[in-house]
């Protein structure tokens, strides 16, 4: 290592405190696209982009990125054009993801590209979609969102001449794969299924970690959900300011908020409550991986992968209180009444169109109608699935009332 860059990493911005304009670029021990594992298929190089912009510009071309929009977050589309929907919930993981990376020297933009890319597999209206598929899918193997998104950019993206997928890099798979941590027990087995099939090209080392710019991203997503279904909650009129100021984290915040009446005050309130948690998350991600990248003292993308633990991470006490407030918002929000009589005939409306499709291939649109023509029913089961998981919410009940009498409302 040169001594100049010697002196960059050893600074005291390296690992704590603001940030100067010269303390910017990465750090050794972020994912260096220089220094890429490559591709699957061998490009070569593009000469306006780094290979991580390049992943980043075909997540958000690809057709997959583009139906988040009419995807649920936790509210139907149709419900409010003001709720979150999988497309604004991953603009905001990747704003998130981009400014830890920076504060931590990591690579934006390959964080950028996994915090965009970490939805493409969700199926239609949200977890209960996926409940659905992975009930309908347990006897072929099962459904999984996570290495439903891998397949997606792996193979079922068919736009490139030379390649179905994308393409991309060896560390987008691996951020991809290593959302949840490292694979290593048998939740992970949907996406160890997907994986081995690059195997004969290179590992993704499974049992390892992954790189700081996919903890980052990772834990961008914990602090966008979180603070952005509280926002919806409020919306909704499923929890009160009074309500936060009894929840775990969130209490203190809406308790520290400024006294007073007034026409709209309300609506500001709720974001201000939601602006302030997203700082205090970010702020406490940052100097925690700050001291625990001072303890690792990290010289690689690689040695932050076989970090016995987390790299990036909240600090103890944080994680514990956001642990709480997920509990609190699964009781007032995604288990309340309203949103579980939704989901609950989503779900249905999914089951009945993947049974129907499996019975009954004519009902299948003509492309995957030949896709599916001369399978075994596994495979065939799979094809379907993803069909199904492709679908936007708009697209699922559009062809449930094609092939069936009577489609419920979803409000």
């Amino acid at each position: 290592m040169s001594k100049a860059r010697q002196d960059q990493t050893d600074s005291p911005a390296a690992y704590g405190g603001a940030l100067a304009p010269g303390e910017r670029s990465p750090a050794p021990y972020a994912a260096s696209a220089v220094a890429s594992r490559g591709r699957h298929f061998p490009e070569p190089d593009c000469p306006t982009r780094s290979p991580f912009q390049r992943d980043r510009d075909r997540i958000l071309h690809s057709t997959a990125f583009r139906r988040l929009i009419h995807k649920t977050q936790v509210f139907v589309f149709h419900e409010g054009d003001h709720f979150r929907t999988r497309l604004t919930h991953s603009l905001e993981v990747a704003q998130i993801a981009r400014t830890i990376s920076r504060q931590l020297r990591l690579d934006e933009d390959l964080a950028e590209a996994l915090a965009l890319a970490h939805d493409l597999g969700h199926p239609p209206f949200g977890h209960a979609g996926e409940r659905a598929l992975d009930k309908l899918m347990a006897r072929f193997g099962g459904f999984d969102h996570n290495a439903q998104s891998l397949r997606v950019v792996m193979a079922l993206e068919r736009k490139y001449l030379a390649f179905d997928g994308l393409n991309l890099t060896w560390e987008a798979l691996e951020g991809l794969a290593k959302h949840n941590g490292p694979i290593v027990d048998a939740l992970h087995e949907p996406v160890r299924k997907v994986i081995r099939k690059l195997e004969a090209w290179q590992s993704l080392d499974p049992a390892r970690w992954a790189s700081g710019e996919a903890q980052a991203a990772a834990l961008a997503d914990d602090i966008a959900y979180v603070t952005h279904d509280i926002d919806d909650g409020l919306r909704a009129g499923l929890l009160t300011l009074e309500d936060l100021a009894k929840a775990p984290l969130a209490g203190s915040i809406v308790e520290a908020l400024p006294a007073g009446e007034g026409q709209g005050r309300r609506s500001r309130l709720t974001y201000e409550v939601t602006r302030r948690m997203i700082t205090l998350l970010i702020h406490d991600v940052v100097q925690e991986s700050r001291a625990r990248l001072a303890a690792l003292g990290p010289r690689s993308p690689d040695d932050i992968r076989g970090a016995g633990d987390a790299v990036v991470a909240f600090s103890p006490r944080v994680a514990a209180d956001l642990k709480a407030l997920k509990a609190f918002l699964m009781q007032r929000v995604y288990r309340s009444r309203k949103v579980m009589h939704v989901m609950d005939e989503a779900e249905a409306l999914i089951a009945r169109l993947f049974e129907r499709y499996l019975e009954d291939a004519s009902a299948l649109p003509d492309a995957w109608r030949a896709a599916q023509d001369g399978l075994s029913e596994r495979t065939r089961a799979r094809v379907i699935a993803d069909f199904v998981a492709g679908m936007t919410d708009r697209y699922a009940i559009d062809q449930h009332r094609l092939l069936f009498d009577a489609t419920p409302e979803l409000r």
